[in-house]
């Protein structure tokens, strides 16, 4: 049985709040280069790089369609979002960060990363 691949869109925040939305297969490895400034660009130039806010989608194509859907919304809009699910803007995968690096796996966990209540399937 092969394991369905999922794709994550995904918004990271500066401490300042300032937004930076993007789409991953890999959730895990993404959040990495984020933190680690491998990211060339406005993440990297703003210092954005807390986790924020996540959903799964089963399809490329479904998360492509969402992450320009969140980035054509008002700023007030993307914020709402991120405070359904995380009101207090804790960085979601600071837990995920220790457990990797305790662990010395070294492999991505993101497939078995919790769905958002916003998860998507195809459809």
């Amino acid at each position: 049985m092969t394991q369905q691949r999922q794709y994550y869109v995904y918004i990271l925040a500066s401490w300042s709040k300032s937004l930076y939305i993007g789409v991953t297969n890999n959730l895990l490895r993404r959040v990495l280069e984020h933190k680690q400034r491998v990211v060339k660009g406005f993440a990297k130039r703003y210092r954005i790089h807390r986790l924020v806010y996540y959903e799964a989608c089963s399809e490329v194509r479904i998360a492509l369609q969402r992450e320009k859907q969140i980035k054509s919304w008002r700023r007030e809009k993307e914020v709402g979002l991120v405070k359904t699910t995380n009101p207090e803007w804790k960085d979601l995968a600071a837990s995920w960060l220790r457990s990797w690096a305790v662990s010395g796996q070294g492999r991505d966990p993101s497939p078995r990363l919790p769905a958002r209540a916003g998860s998507r399937g195809s459809g």
